[in-house]
């Protein structure tokens, strides 16, 4: 598992393994490793404590979109940043 970063994406696993939220089952842990969006997305996913390499649960699948827990917080995210974040399975 190597990390690799460019202007546009990260990811910590390979690409294979992969999964974009928006196909992830409410109650799956996960762990973010790649977001396919610039430095703007990245920063506003840091603000909301999600970082790649980090674990969350999604805990509902709304229309438009997932929400995530993480530390006892939950994050709402709307549909195009869900399907711009890939995630692994952890369960």
């Amino acid at each position: 598992m190597g990390f690799v970063e460019n202007h546009y994406h990260y990811w910590v696993t390979p690409v294979s393994q992969a999964v974009p939220l928006v196909d992830l089952a409410v109650g799956q842990r996960l762990r973010l490793v790649r977001v396919e969006g610039g430095q703007r997305l990245k920063r506003r996913l840091l603000a909301l404590g999600l970082v790649v390499g980090g674990e969350a649960e999604l805990v509902q699948r709304r229309p438009g979109g997932v929400v995530l827990a993480r530390g006892g917080n939950r994050v709402a995210l709307g549909e195009g940043v869900a399907h711009k974040l890939y995630a692994e399975v952890l369960d």
